[in-house]
């Protein structure tokens, strides 16, 4: 059996080349995806605590050294703290709440209702579980 050479470089020069674009394009796809998923979860940058974006109402000296956190419901229209009515201090649909009712006590939120059911730690008064945000 002899080896025909110079057909074989005739076929060669006849044909050309063909690219398969698939792969290429599956992998372009799979880069683009990766990028676009990591750009939108990387962190948008730390917020400075003093911007006003953290979320707590501004607590003045008067206040003494206990913290409150904003608690907002969208149309809230009800507060309840421990069965008393304490919706008067509700201001732009939103209650500030002391910590130690966040941490110890229970907080019941139910949109629908447009309201906001608390039971607070024992010896602590509705008084000072929640206040008007500044």
């Amino acid at each position: 059996m002899s080896l025909d050479i110079e057909r074989h470089k005739e076929k060669l020069k006849d044909t050309s080349p063909q690219f398969n674009l698939v792969p290429f394009i599956d992998i372009l796809f799979t880069l683009l995806i990766f990028l676009v998923v990591t750009s939108s979860f990387s962190g948008g940058g730390i917020q400075d605590a003093t911007d006003g974006a953290t979320g707590k109402p501004n607590i003045t000296d008067t206040t003494g050294n206990s913290e409150y956190y904003l608690i907002p419901v969208a149309g809230l229209e009800k507060v309840i703290v421990n069965g008393q009515d304490m919706s008067p201090l509700i201001k732009d649909h939103a209650i500030a709440v002391q910590t130690k009712v966040i941490d110890e006590g229970e907080i019941s939120i139910k949109p629908k209702e447009r309201s906001i059911i608390i039971v607070t730690p024992p010896g602590m008064s509705p008084e000072q579980a929640v206040r008007s945000p500044n």
